[in-house]
């Protein structure tokens, strides 16, 4: 199906802050339509107005990928307004409560981290499929991280963070449902892939991170961005491949 215009239209959950509106605002500095997807309507709003008086054509989408009103609503909103979409940049995420120490986590708490990094990813992707099949280039990026590395994890001295069994698993989940995706929509036109910010100072790590958030945006612009004969169903950081 052709475009119905030539401004590409992408959707970023979890975009009201930190990396997720870093996203936002390098796709939109691109010329993109944005949509500004978050729970919290005053966050949302805010991010808005600040994008647009950045120059950014940002929209706000109300959104809550743990409720299947709440995505199904989304995804009814961008058909009216655009008809398509064609990027999703999956990035609403949680790290849990803790402890998260396998011995004494409450498994409440692995439970709600793959409710929203994993579950979410799958209820957002399939809502905004249709939409993404009348793209002409779609794409989907889902933000990981290196500590759902199980090469990583797994090698000695390699920094990889706490110890943290909702978390780092639900991204090391999250990578293996990028990859089913890829399987499965591999001859269709949709690039999916994963990416790694890096450890970023962000409200989700109490800012202890040692890259910014514009930095960790970076990948995640690239990988949106891919041209047609890009790859699809990989893992990458700014350095290039993440091990599995």
């Amino acid at each position: 199906m052709e475009r119905m215009s030539e401004q590409t239209i992408a959707l970023v959950t979890g975009a009201n802050k930190g990396i997720g509106y870093e996203i936002a605002a390098g796709l939109g500095a691109l010329g993109w339509s944005v949509g500004v997807g978050a729970r919290d309507a005053e966050r949302r709003e805010a991010a808005v107005e600040k994008l647009r008086a950045a120059g950014v054509d940002a929209f706000a989408v109300p959104l809550d990928v743990t409720d299947d009103a709440s995505v199904a609503a989304a995804a009814g909103q961008i058909e009216e307004r655009a008809g398509r979409l064609d990027v999703l940049v999956n990035n609403a995420a949680i790290t849990g409560a803790a402890p998260q120490t396998p011995t004494t986590v409450d498994p409440a708490t692995v439970r709600t981290a793959v409710e929203t990094n994993v579950i979410g990813v799958i209820r957002v992707t399939n809502a905004m499929l249709p939409l993404l099949r009348r793209s002409a280039s779609p794409r989907i990026v889902n933000m990981s991280s290196s500590v759902g590395s199980l090469t990583l994890q797994s090698t000695p001295d390699a920094e990889t963070g706490p110890i943290s069994v909702a978390y780092s698993p639900s991204k090391t989940f999250l990578n293996a449902v990028t990859l089913q995706y890829a399987k499965e929509l591999r001859d269709t036109g949709i690039l999916i892939n994963a990416a790694c910010p890096g450890f970023c100072a962000t409200d989700l790590n109490g800012f202890r991170g040692v890259r910014t958030p514009e930095q960790g945006a970076a990948i995640a612009i690239r990988l949106a961005s891919l041209p047609d004969d890009g790859p699809t169903g990989g893992f990458f950081d700014d350095a290039g491949v993440v091990p599995w």
